[in-house]
């Protein structure tokens, strides 16, 4: 039986928001691993711009093109759906469209609604970008220099969770590259979900002394600050370093499956204190998990 008693009875607070899921091919792997890491690689949701995160490889016997692929996802926390297109514009011409040979496809199951790529994505073309019907779909040729660029015409969207999370409490800097590099692994294999942050070394708390920058540093999980805090700190004991994980998931089943398996994949890694969650006393995020629910504890 797992021994779950490194994990604290707590839960976290979760968002809905909207995402994309993006299926970028390209005519080898290492090219399309680098547009979908480059256009995730900047997670900015809470400044109301998009956050995005990769699934993982897809076989060309996956594909529509037969060529290698990876999923992402990019996902947008707020109902204006202009800006939506407009943020995801940004990532696709600069990340994806800009790379020899890539393609994207719109990979959402069951989407709730369409978002267009010509108006921000397609005049690229600078008008000589045409619409064709191939590999069965509708999609936009952009000519570019090295021929050419192709998407979908319109991207699906859905509605899932944003912001689920847990912390990994550690005494060593090694249990923290250790278990980082098994939760990302452990997370890649759960269809649906994605770690935008990969390992992150700076939660956050709404209030903030600085408005302008957004949400700052949370303070008491410091363990620089332990001493100076004093009785405010909440580092435990023995604990020098707590890592984030925040896991965006397409529906609730992908996120549970996330949040177990990373979970699992570090429970006998020396170094590791205690593992617990982010949370604001149920006031912030729109749901809320508990951790032992989730572990089946």
């Amino acid at each position: 039986m797992t021994d779950y008693s490194l994990v604290e009875d707590t839960f976290f607070e979760s968002f809905r928001g909207k995402y994309i899921r993006a299926l970028i091919t390209a005519e080898d792997e290492q090219t399309a691993k680098e547009a979908a890491y480059d256009s995730t690689a900047t997670p900015s949701s809470v400044i109301g711009r998009i956050e995005g995160g990769v699934e993982g490889p897809v076989s060309a016997n996956f594909t529509p093109d037969g060529r290698p692929g990876y999923m992402a996802q990019y996902w947008f926390g707020l109902d204006d759906l202009k800006k939506y297109e407009l943020e995801l514009s940004y990532r696709i011409r600069q990340d994806i469209l800009v790379k020899p040979f890539t393609s994207m496809f719109s990979a959402t199951e069951n989407p709730d609604g369409y978002i267009g790529m010509m108006e921000q994505v397609g005049h690229c073309g600078d008008g000589y970008e045409w619409e064709e019907n191939i590999y069965g779909r509708d999609m936009i040729h952009v000519p570019i220099a090295v021929p050419d660029f192709l998407i979908d015409k319109e991207m699906g969207y859905g509605n899932g969770i944003m912001g689920a999370n847990f912390w990994y409490m550690c005494s060593t800097k090694e249990a923290v590259l250790e278990a980082g590099r098994n939760i990302v692994d452990a997370i890649l294999n759960v269809p649906g979900a994605c770690a935008p942050f990969g390992v992150c070394s700076a939660a956050s708390k709404p209030e903030t002394n600085f408005p302008q920058i957004g949400p700052s540093t949370n303070h008491p999980f410091c363990p620089s600050l332990k001493e100076r805090l004093g009785d405010e700190s909440k580092v435990p004991d023995g604990v020098n370093y707590i890592p984030e994980i925040v896991i965006d998931a397409v529906n609730e089943e992908s996120m549970r499956k996330a949040i177990k398996a990373a979970i699992d994949s570090i429970l006998d890694i020396d170094g590791i204190v205690k593992i617990s969650a982010g949370n604001f006393g149920g006031k912030l995020g729109e749901d809320t998990f508990y951790l032992h629910d989730i572990l089946g504890i």
